[in-house]
Parts: structure tokens; sequence; C-alpha cells
């Protein structure tokens, strides 16, 4: 099933403009995103097939099936009460039978969480934008060789270092564990063996994940100590993993955007932060959801990238304190009513099936 089927059998219930649009935040060069419901035709209903939603390629249009509507709006999912609320200037398409759902049938204390909370949940990730930015890492990989260390003196030595000094190679190495010594290990040279002892070097090579451990004759004197910092290592493998994939997926327009306004930071993203701040707090104040935003410029100017990060990230926090005190005041319950709200989805969907029926 995808958007043309529901949409050539007359399935869709509700069909709106969304994002930036809605919000009356759009630009000259923002994309127009749709999202709406729709109703699933019985005989899958009452099949095993479970669809709970369709969307492009690029899920900037996504619909969403009428009992999955209903489970998100139980939750307070801000997108879903969002569409709930949509403008009628962004209204395409509304079917009679959902005039009778209202935002305010399903605002409880649970928007506390997910608003506020998705909101820092953005700041969690311009915070690691943020860190990308500052700290990148260089597409050439590290491998196991740069984490290990001899000992020398009182102190340490690059292990390749120390090789390139003693004019060795990792490969004609050996090493050993010493016991009760965490990642500590005896290093030896094949130069100490005969032709009868094969050491297998100090990794196997870029992509291992660990040293490589050699059998030697007991009572051969090492000649260094050495320590692999592993957990650095796995930490720094991570690390490269998450950032050359952020590099792969990133939004080359929103980052480039980020590198002009030179405050090094997600100026959209954080402006998104503040518009689900705004609308928690008039939640938790006025019970109602406002989609279009009135405070329109000073939303563009933090997109524009016109504060520190550091400024925002403080103004951020005190208005989540701010929303938790008047959520802990308000009398909205403390999550919908989910036997009511059960109800109205059979009668919706039975009213729906029985006209498609006639």
């Amino acid at each position: 099933m995808n958007i043309d089927f529901i949409r050539k059998e007359k399935l869709i219930l509700f069909e709106c403009i969304s994002g930036s649009k809605a919000y009356g935040l759009s630009l000259s060069h923002s994309d127009t995103d749709l999202k709406g419901v729709f109703i699933l035709p019985k005989k899958i209903f009452f099949g095993l097939e479970e669809i709970e939603q369709v969307a492009n390629e690029t899920n900037d249009i996504v619909f969403y099936e009428l009992k999955r509507f209903f489970q998100l709006l139980l939750r307070n999912n801000p997108n879903i009460l969002e569409l709930l609320a949509t403008p009628e200037d962004c209204v395409l398409y509304s079917h009679p039978t959902l005039e009778s759902i209202k935002p305010d049938h399903f605002l409880s204390r649970l928007c506390n969480q997910t608003f506020a909370g998705y909101a820092y949940s953005q700041i969690k990730k311009a915070q690691g934008l943020n860190k990308k930015i500052l700290n990148p890492i260089d597409q050439e990989r590290k491998s196991v060789l740069d984490f290990c260390f001899v000992v020398q003196g009182q102190g340490s030595v690059p292990l390749q270092q120390w090789i390139s000094e003693m004019k060795f190679k990792q490969e004609e190495c050996g090493l050993v564990s010493v016991p009760h010594m965490r990642d500590v290990f005896a290093l030896y040279h094949s130069s100490q063996f005969d032709n009868a002892i094969s050491l297998r070097g100090i990794y196997s090579g870029i992509d291992a994940n660990d040293v490589s451990l050699s059998s030697v004759p007991k009572g051969t004197e090492p000649m260094a100590i050495m320590n692999f910092n592993k957990d650095g290592y796995s930490k720094y493998c991570r690390d490269y993993k998450e950032y050359w994939t952020w590099v792969e997926e990133r939004n080359d327009e929103r980052y480039q955007n980020t590198l002009q306004h030179g405050k090094k930071y997600d100026a959209k993203n954080m402006m998104h932060v503040f518009r689900l701040l705004d609308m928690a707090e008039e939640i938790a104040r006025y019970k109602k959801v406002n989609v279009i935003r009135p405070n329109r410029e000073e939303l563009l100017r933090i997109r524009r990238g016109e504060f520190l990060y550091e400024e925002l990230l403080s103004r951020a926090l005190e208005k989540i304190e701010q929303i938790r005190e008047l959520f802990e005041r308000s009398d909205l319950p403390d999550e919908p009513d989910q036997s009511k709200i059960e109800i109205l989805l059979y009668e919706m969907r039975e009213k729906i099936y029985n006209e498609r029926d006639e």
C-alpha cells in the first residue's frame, strides 16, 4: 500500500500542509510538507496485515492510519496534536467525521514529556552537532598501533616511535600478556629467537580491534613492556563511525548555513526547540495547541544564528524548568481518557465503513 493507492481508493480522511508553512516560519526556499490521516479498507482492516502509515521516499508526505493516529494522540505526540490543530488555511481536505475530535480531548500532563521532552532531545542533538563541528575527526582512520605505548623510564613513548627508534617492524614483534595487569604486555622481537619461533606481530592489520598474542619460550627477557589503551581505542572507533556516518548523511544545505552564521550549532534545530517550548507553555497555561507561531521574527532570528549557542542553551533549560512547574500546577489530567477515546474511534470507523458500503 502506498500514497497513490490511498488517493485512488479515496481512503484519505484528512490532508494538510504541515511543517514550517503551517507554523508560519517558512522561507522562500522552504519545502511543502504534507501530512494526513487515512482509513484502511475494511477487508484489510479485518485481515492479518497491519499498516500504520504510508509515506513517500523523502518522508515529506506522510499519512497515518486512523488507529495509529489515535494511538499517537493518546501519547500526546507533538506532531500529531499539531496535525489536529492545523490552521484552516493549511487544511486541504477534512472528512466530516473528523470534526468530532479536537485537541482538548487529548491534552494532558503528558505534553510536558512530549513537547518539552522532545525539545530537550533536540538540545542534545544540537550539542552533538556542536561537538562534531568543533572536534572533527580525520578521515584517515587510526589503528591499534596509535593506542599502544611502551614504558620508558618513569614515563612512556608511543609504540610507533619506539619501533622506529629501534629500527624494527611491527610484524617482527610479538606480545605476551602480563598476568594480573589489564592490557599490559611483554614485548619481544624476532632477533631474540631462532627461526623456530614465529611471532605474530603487534596486530593483524588496520581493521584489527585488538592486539595479537604470540607464544615465546619461558624465561626470555622482554625487550619492553607495552600498554594497549583498549578503552580509548574502542571509544575512538565509535566516535569515528558516528562522525563519518553523520558526514555522509547530513543535510549539506543546513550544514553550510551552520558554518555561515559562525555560531557552530544547527540554528534551524534550535529554532524548533523554542517553538516546541513555547507550545508546551501555552498548553500548560491555556490548554490550547497553537500551531502558527505569533513570534515568527524572534524564531527566525534564532534560525539566522543571531544568538550564541550558550545563551540559547541557558534560556532553553530555564524554560524547561518553568514548563515543568506549570504542568505540576495545571488541572490537566495526567493522561487522556483512553476508554472514551476508544469509543470515539469505534464510532468513527463504523460510520465511515457504513458510508463506504452504501
